[in-house]
């Protein structure tokens, strides 16, 4: 674009003129290593719950609250460290001292693979240009483009909130019919780029975004509800196939159909395959309310009791469709708030996400183990259900929208 003072570019226009390359393959790796982590943590939990069922001879509602309270603490993170990445950088609360690096790296294998790629993992450049930090996010940009073998556009680069600023003090005929409210826009260095907790919060419940956040709550809610709930019923199903008597059940949790639990994990990868090929060819809304009707299709008929080829089989194909959906979703919500308020509003969402967490186990553990599989299964059905029906009423399809940096209000 071209402007008073010359040739000038914004964040999007660098990253199109990058391309995809060598950068991007980096970022695709890091973020994995990281989702690496939660499917081992959750692959392990639904193991740990039968086996320490009959070691400890804990009752059914004492093995889900096992579960239950591994949720507690994803939402107290996924919640605070969303506001404190909005306040201080997404890069630097990745790892933000040695002594922090020093207990990722000990926590566990994967995790501990992230300081390899942390000195070479720069701040978000749209991040910087919205703190005024332009700077900065030019060396970010040019590092980009070195990694990619590429060329930035020749020019001054321009944030959001200067092109959307230079409109309003150029307004058009129609845009003088407007209202001021409707015209006003918050500066870069004002309350809109340094929002707190509860500041933020009110944003996002504002009258702008508070249709598209509650919506997007309730879809959260259903997808970690679902998706976390259908790994524990991989294992609680194959594990117990048919109602015992207490005593033989907790003989039989020991026995778990290892074979059944990981084909039916297997699903996890034409899942994301699918979300890939599904999220820029029908839309975010359109692959997400898809994915979510075709689940409750496959999972309705285990409400009845089913020979196990039959339920792994089941099981495998709900599980593909939830694991798209789950993926649709973190790729949506980022695109749907402004930079400002997005890892904040995405925090907060995920946070919603995990109360589904805390209470699937109680449903996919505690009446499966008390003999009422059609109850657990109608339940996720409903909840599923619900949640494909939320997704069709989202006011924003973000597919081939440019991600906003302040909140118009």
């Amino acid at each position: 674009m071209t402007g008073d003072e010359g040739p000038s570019y914004t964040v999007d226009d660098a990253l199109v003129a990058v391309g995809f390359g060598n950068f991007q393959i980096l970022v695709l790796v890091y973020a994995g290593v990281g989702w690496v982590s939660e499917a081992m943590e959750m692959m392990l939990l639904s193991f740990v719950g039968p086996a320490v069922q009959a070691a400890w001879s804990l009752s059914a509602h004492e093995e889900s609250l096992i579960t239950s309270v591994v949720f507690v603490g994803m939402l107290i993170g996924a919640y605070s460290w969303g506001v404190v990445s909005d306040r201080y950088g997404r890069r630097q609360i990745v790892m933000p001292n040695l002594g922090w690096r020093w207990l990722l790296a000990l926590s566990s294998l994967p995790t501990s693979f992230l300081l390899l790629f942390y000195k070479v993992t720069p701040e978000s450049p749209r991040y910087l240009c919205l703190k005024g930090r332009k700077a900065e996010a030019i060396e970010v940009l040019e590092k980009i483009a070195r990694v990619n073998g590429r060329e930035l556009p020749s020019g001054n680069l321009v944030s959001d909130h200067e092109i959307e600023l230079q409109q309003i003090d150029n307004p058009s005929e129609d845009a003088r019919l407007l209202s001021p409210r409707t015209n006003e826009i918050k500066h870069p260095s004002g309350m809109d780029s340094n929002l707190g907790g509860i500041s933020s919060l009110s944003v996002l419940l504002s009258p702008k975004l508070a249709r598209s956040t509650v919506l997007l709550w309730a879809v959260f809610f259903g997808n970690a509800f679902s998706y976390y709930g259908l790994v524990l019923l991989t294992t609680e199903l194959n594990g117990h196939s048919k109602c015992m008597s207490h005593k033989l059940q907790t003989e039989k949790s020991q026995d778990v159909g290892y074979k059944s639990v990981f084909i039916a994990s297997f699903a996890e990868i034409p899942g994301l395959l699918l979300s890939a090929v599904a999220v820029d060819k029908l839309g975010r809304k359109l692959s997400m309310s898809t994915m979510f009707f075709m689940c409750c299709i496959f999972l309705l008929p285990l409400v009845f009791h089913l020979p196990e080829g039959l339920t792994t089989g089941l099981l495998f194909l709900a599980r593909i469709c939830i694991t798209a959906t789950f993926t649709i979703v973190y790729i949506y919500a980022p695109e749907m708030y402004p930079t400002s308020v997005r890892t904040t509003g995405v925090g907060i969402a995920s946070s919603v996400g995990r109360i589904g967490g805390m209470i699937c186990p109680l449903v996919a553990v505690g009446l499966v183990h008390e003999c009422h599989q059609t109850a657990a299964i109608l339940l996720f059905e409903i909840i599923i259900l619900f949640s494909g029906i939320c997704v069709m009423f989202l006011p924003i399809e973000t597919m081939g929208q440019e991600l906003r940096d302040s909140v118009q209000v």
